[in-house]
C-alpha cells in the first residue's frame, strides 16, 4: 500500500514536471521572448505605433512562453509532420483561445474590417481637391515592385515574393491580406516587418526627405485647397469602387470596405454606423489582429535566414516607396513651376496619417509657419488606395 502510494506520488511529480514550461522550452523560445521585450519597449517607451505593436508583441510573448503553445493554441494530431501543421489541423477538442482569435486572419476577415474603420476615419477631400496627389500615391508604390523582383532574385517563389513585396506599401492590413492568400507561412514575418517599419517611419523617412530635397523646395508654400462639396465626397467612394471593381475585382475586399466606411462618414445619414466603424469596431479588430499575428511568430519558424531576407527586403521596399513618392512630387513641382512642395511626396506611402504628419514636421523645421498637413493628406490617402490596387494586381497574377 505504502509502496503504491510512493509510486503514485512519483508519477504525479513526473507528470507535473513534464507539463511545466521549464522542461519544454528551446533556445528559440527565449530569443523570441527577448524580441517581444524589444517590441514592448518600442511600443510603450518610444510610442512607435503602439496600437498595433503592443498586441503583436504580447501575442509573440504568449506563444513563446515554454509550454504555452499547446494550451493557448491547441494540439496537432500525433505524428503530423511540421509542414502539414496547418490552422485546420489542430484537434477540435484541444483548440485554445489563440486558435479562435486567429480565425479572422485565416479566413482573411480582419484586414477588410480594419479598412472599413480606416475609411470611416478618412477624409478624401484633400485628394479630391488635388487629384494630382494620386500620381504621388502611385509613385510611392515603386517600392512594392522593386521588392518583388529583389525577392525573386533571392530565391523566393513568385507568390512568396509578391507577399513580401507588399511590405513596401506600408500598409499592415494589406500585407496580412496578401500574404495570407499567397504565402500563409510568411504571415507572421511579413506582418511584423510591415508594422515595425510603419512604427519607424520618422526614423526612416526624415533623412530621406532631407537628402532628396533642397532647402528651397522644403519652404515652398502651397495654395490652400479648394472647398470640396458634399456631393463630390459622397460620389467619390461609389465611383472609385465601381471603376476599380471593374478593372481589378481582386482588390474589392479591401478597397470596397475602405469606400463603404468612407460612405458611412460622408453620407451623414448613418452617424451611429460611422462612429462604431471608426471606434469600437476598428479598436476591437486591431486587438484581435495584433494578438493573432504575434501568436504565429514561434521561435522555430521565425528565427531563420529567410526571416532576415524578408526584413531586409521589407526595409528596402519601404525606402524605395518613400523615394518614389518624393521623386514623383519633385517632378510635379517642376511641372507646376514650384506649386507643389516635394516634402508631401513621402506621404505617398499608405501609413495614414503618420506619414502626412512627418511631411508637416519636416516642413515646419525649415519654416514654422508653413503647414503641409492637409496637402500631404492627399498623397497619403492616395497611397491607401494605391496599395489596395497593387494588392489587387499581385493577387490577380497566376503565380
Amino acid at each position: 500500500m505504502q509502496s503504491n502510494l510512493l509510486i503514485d506520488f512519483g508519477k504525479i511529480f513526473s507528470d507535473l514536471w513534464s507539463s511545466m514550461g521549464l522542461s519544454q522550452g528551446t533556445w528559440q523560445n527565449y530569443v523570441m521572448l527577448a524580441i517581444s521585450f524589444v517590441l514592448f519597449f518600442l511600443a510603450i517607451v518610444k510610442k512607435y505605433e503602439p496600437m498595433l505593436l503592443l498586441p503583436i508583441a504580447f501575442g509573440m510573448f504568449l506563444i513563446n512562453i515554454p509550454g504555452a503553445e499547446k494550451i493557448l493554441w491547441g494540439r496537432y494530431p500525433e505524428g503530423l509532420a511540421e509542414e502539414l501543421q496547418t490552422y485546420d489541423a489542430v484537434e477540435p477538442s484541444s483548440r485554445g483561445l489563440l486558435w479562435y482569435l486567429y480565425f479572422g486572419v485565416d479566413k482573411v476577415i480582419y484586414p477588410p474590417l480594419i479598412f472599413l474603420g480606416i475609411g470611416a476615419m478618412t477624409d478624401f477631400g484633400p485628394l479630391i481637391a488635388n487629384p494630382k496627389s494620386m500620381l504621388i500615391g502611385a509613385g510611392a508604390q515603386l517600392g512594392i515592385f522593386i521588392a518583388l523582383f529583389g525577392a525573386i532574385l533571392l530565391g523566393f517563389t513568385g507568390a512568396e515574393a509578391a507577399a513580401i513585396a507588399i511590405i513596401g506599401g506600408a500598409d499592415g492590413p494589406t500585407a496580412i491580406y496578401v500574404s495570407k492568400v499567397l504565402a500563409e507561412h510568411l504571415v507572421p514575418t511579413i506582418a511584423i516587418a510591415a508594422y515595425s517599419y510603419m512604427a519607424l517611419i520618422p526614423v526612416i523617412q526624415k533623412p530621406l526627405m532631407r537628402a532628396l530635397t533642397t532647402r528651397k523646395e522644403r519652404v515652398i508654400r502651397m495654395k490652400p485647397l479648394r472647398q470640396v462639396s458634399k456631393v463630390e465626397k459622397v460620389m467619390f467612394p461609389i465611383i472609385v469602387t465601381l471603376f476599380v471593381g471593374i478593372l481589378l475585382p481582386d482588390s474589392l475586399p479591401l478597397l470596397g470596405m475602405l469606400m463603404l466606411g468612407n460612405l458611412f462618414r460622408e453620407s451623414g445619414v448613418v452617424e451611429r454606423l460611422s462612429s462604431q466603424a471608426q471606434n469600437g469596431l476598428i479598436n476591437t479588430i486591431t486587438i484581435f489582429l495584433g494578438i493573432a499575428v504575434g501568436c504565429k511568430a514561434k521561435g522555430e519558424i521565425f528565427l531563420s535566414l529567410q526571416t532576415i531576407y524578408i526584413l531586409l527586403i521589407g526595409v528596402t521596399a519601404f525606402v524605395c516607396g518613400t523615394i518614389g513618392g518624393i521623386l514623383t512630387a519633385k517632378i510635379l513641382c517642376k511641372a507646376t513651376h514650384g506649386q507643389i512642395n516635394p516634402l508631401i511626396g513621402s506621404a505617398g506611402v499608405s501609413a495614414v496619417p503618420m506619414a502626412a504628419r512627418i511631411s508637416e514636421d519636416v516642413g515646419r523645421e525649415y519654416d514654422p509657419s508653413n503647414h503641409l498637413l492637409m496637402h500631404a493628406m492627399g498623397p497619403n490617402v492616395a497611397g491607401v488606395i494605391g496599395s489596395a490596387l497593387a494588392a489587387g494586381i499581385l493577387l490577380a497574377i497566376p503565380w
